[in-house]
Parts: C-alpha cells; structure tokens; sequence
C-alpha cells in the first residue's frame, strides 16, 4: 500500500487513486499551519514497516528494497561545512546524536524506513505530542534528534553522492534539470515574464511571504531587483471586484499611500508590487506607531478622493451570510443570529451620526501596514477599499488589536482629534463593532471555501459580540 498524505493542492493527486491500486488518500487539512509530525499524526494507523518518504526529494535511482530488515535513514556524505542535519554514528552505525549544521560527515537526505517496533515507539511520542503541539512547527526528525536514546536503534544507510536530492526551491530544481530553467512551466512566471518582457530563466531567488490569510504572496528577484507577487486565493472573486481593487492601488499610489504598487491585473487578479526593505507591522502596544497610522488615515479621508463603488459592511455582511446559508451549507454558530442583532442596533444608532464616507481602505489591521525605518508609512492590499464609512479603517485596525474600550476611545480621540466628541466616539465605537461582525462573516466565508482561517475568526467573533454587547447595554439601544 502507498499512502499519500495531501495538503496543498490535494487535488492534483487524486487520480492516481484510480490509476494505480493500493493508493489509500488521508487529507491534512492543517498543512499550511503545522509540519509532517501531523501529517504522521493522521496516517499513524497504517505506519507498521513502513518507508516514509517526503515530497520534495528526487531519486536518481529506486531506492527501494523488497525486503528491509533494519530501520533506517538515507544519508549522503559531505566532505565540507553545510546547514543540513548532521547523523553521528556509533561504533554500529546507528544514529548516536542529530546534530543541526556541521563539516565533514553524513547528512540526512532522503527517505527513511520504519520497522515494526520504531513505528510502534514513534506513533507513540506523536501522540503524546499531539495535545500539547510541542511539534507542530517541526519536522518528525526533530522527535528522532530529542528522543534518539529512547528510540529502537535506526541505521545511518549511506548512498552515493548524486543520487539522492532534495528540492526547496525553483532554483534548486533549475540547478538540476535545465528544462526548468527556460520555462517552468507555471501560469505565474508566465505572467511575470509578461509583464517584464524577459526571459522566466531571469527571474529568481522566490522566498514565500507567510503573512496573509487571503492570497498567495512571494518575494522574487530581477535584474538585481526584488519584488513581490500577490496570487489572489480561492473564492475570493465571489466577494472582490479586481476592476475596482485596480483602482483603488491607482489612487493610493498617486496619493504616494501606496507606492509600491506596480501592476495588477483586473481580470485574473494577480498584482506586483516593489518589495520594500527595511520595513515592520505596527505594534498595536505602541501609540507612537498609532499615530502614524492615524496620520495617514486622516491624509487619506481628507483628500475625499471619488470611486463609484462602495463598501457597506452591513449589506456585505448579509450579502456573505446570504451565500453561506443557500451555497456552503449554513452557520454552525448557535448564537449568530443575536449576535446580528445586537450589531444592527449599533449599525442603525449610528446612521445618522452625520459622518460622511470617504474613500476608504476598510482592511486596515496590522499586516497591511508597513512601516520603515525611514519613517514612511505605507498602506498595502486594496481590495476592500471603496468609498466607505472611515469607521471601516478606524475599527478594523482597533479590530485587530483588540484593545478594551479605554484604548479604543484613545486611538478614535487621536484620529478625531480637535473635531472628538461624543457623537463621533459613539459613531466609531459602534463600527468597531460593525466592521468585526463583517470581517467574522467573511472569515466563516473562507473557512467554508476550504481557507483556514485559526485564531482570527474567532478574535473578530470576540470583538463583535464585546463591543455591541457594551454599547447595546450602555446606550440602552433598540
């Protein structure tokens, strides 16, 4: 039996169920937040005398035997200094000591073969592990490396050089096979290579931008140069107009709000933007880097800049909550819909506040924020703004921090300031309610469209359900 054990892009291997027999299918659906020790977490039932083998290595030759007799590591050997996991044999040549970076010697590189009693021993410290999530950033080797002594013994099989490699990278994979270097045959470098008019072999060195819980980001460089590019994420175009993102990075960035901006295309929705050094998030512990964001908030709804489109946090909400009943299968929170009530008290309170909208970015929380050491602050990722209510910038960064109200009425007198009042600290008070409710269902939206969404669904459901609970109790709404 082969188990294939699926994250990303899951669907690209479901044929060979039906093309090959003895192909069993078990779904990781934490891959993108926790590493393979989960990944053997879920497939423990079928590791008995097993070869667990990782998907980003490459054999020249087939490595595997019919009959295996020890537990084992595929190592190569190196004769120089490396970053690699160093394995240092005893006198058996068995694993004594993991070892991280080191000169001369054996490097893990490979496969590995798990008899009966190491399965046994493995599965397990991965249960005992499990609960905890003392291993959910690590690789199952780091088990091996904490728990080498208390483990049945596990070979170091050494291989000849160059028959065993491992791809991280575009790059590394161009270093092996040329046929990579010209076209890599992804719509991505095809549209980089499009814009640019250059060759895909000039475009290089790709490092993953972690943060994001929409798209899909990377860093590359050209001509000495380093950009980013921005790949809109599934199910996105249900709720985003790309036509009018477009415009509003053309305003921001004649504004110089947004600078790094590039080119975006409106129909695909992929973007490249320049990549900025020097920069870091806001601390929302720091009310020196609130006034810098409110200073360009204030920039930005002063210029009362013209779009034909609008954000309307309330309708989109519903119009979200609309897809998720009739398309997703429902709303499993038991307390939604007095949640949305309580938040349309707060909405219908201050409707009449007289706050003008404004062109807004609405997705104002922390990683959309890049602040350098120049002391230019620069706001990233349109594809909410429209003209809005500011209340959407003002609480969905208040959103994010999750301040109680004595830190919000601050940063909302900063933002206000000669003009604060009552009318206006109630006004956004009660959009910070508004605006968490909107972001809570757009997060049940993605969860539902397969994204994983963690923590944040359920801080913006804190948020929503705290700051319309305080103003429906302390301003007695209706």
């Amino acid at each position: 039996n082969i188990i294939l054990v699926l994250g990303y892009k899951k669907e690209a291997f479901f044929y060979l169920e039906s093309k090959y027999r003895g192909i069993r299918i078990v779904i990781n659906s934490e891959f993108n937040t926790k590493h393979n020790c989960n990944s053997l977490y879920l497939a423990q039932k079928y590791l008995r005398n097993s070869y667990i083998c990782s998907s980003d290595n490459y054999f020249e030759e087939n490595p595997f035997e019919e009959y295996v007799y020890r537990s084992f590591y595929a190592s190569v050997p190196v004769p120089a200094r490396t970053n690699e996991w160093y394995l240092l044999p005893d006198a058996r040549m068995n694993i004594a000591k993991v070892e991280k970076s080191g000169d001369a010697g054996y490097i893990m590189l490979g496969h590995a073969y798990w008899d009966h009693n190491f399965s046994a021993a493995m599965v397990r410290l991965l249960n005992e592990n499990h609960e905890t999530g003392s291993y959910d950033q690590s690789v199952w080797e780091q088990i091996l490396a904490d728990h080498v002594r208390d483990l049945p013994a596990m070979e170091i099989k050494v291989y000849p050089a160059d028959t065993i490699f491992e791809f991280d990278s575009l790059d590394e994979l161009r270093q092996f096979d040329h046929y990579y270097v010209k076209d890599a045959h992804s719509k991505i470098m095809k549209n980089i290579a499009g814009y640019f008019h250059c060759q895909e072999q000039e475009i290089a060195h790709f490092e993953v931008i972690k943060e994001g819980l929409t798209n899909t980001s990377f860093v590359f460089e050209l001509r000495g140069k380093k950009y980013v590019y921005r790949h809109p994420g599934e199910g996105t175009e249900a709720i985003i107009s790309r036509r009018h993102e477009k415009q509003a990075l053309e305003l921001a960035k004649s504004i110089d709000v947004d600078p790094s901006y590039i080119y975006m295309d409106d129909i695909e929705g992929w973007k490249i933007s320049s990549y900025v050094e020097g920069v870091r998030y806001p601390s929302y512990d720091s009310f020196e880097d609130s006034q810098r964001i409110l200073a360009v908030l204030r920039n930005l709804h002063r210029r009362n800049l013209s779009v034909d489109w609008e954000f309307r946090p309330w309708e989109d909400a519903c119009r979200i909550e609309e897809i998720l009943r009739t398309e997703k299968g429902g709303i499993a929170d038991r307390e939604f819909d007095q949640l949305k009530e309580a938040v349309y008290k707060c909405f219908r309170a201050c409707a009449d506040d007289g706050v003008a909208m404004r062109f807004c970015h609405c997705d104002t929380y922390g990683p959309n924020w890049m602040l350098t050491d120049k002391g230019d602050t620069i706001l990233i990722d349109w594809e909410y703004a429209g003209k809005a209510d500011p209340g959407c910038d003002i609480g969905t960064y208040i959103m994010d921090a999750m301040w109680e109200v004595p830190e919000t009425e601050k940063f909302i007198a900063e933002y206000c300031q000669e003009e604060y009042n009552d009318t206006l600290k109630f006004h956004y008070l009660a959009y910070t309610a508004l605006i968490s409710y909107y972001w809570y269902v757009w997060a049940l939206y993605r969860e539902a469209c397969g994204a994983v969404m963690g923590a944040s669904l359920y801080n913006w459901h804190v948020m929503a359900k705290k700051y319309s609970k305080y103003l429906v109790a302390k301003y007695e709404l209706n």
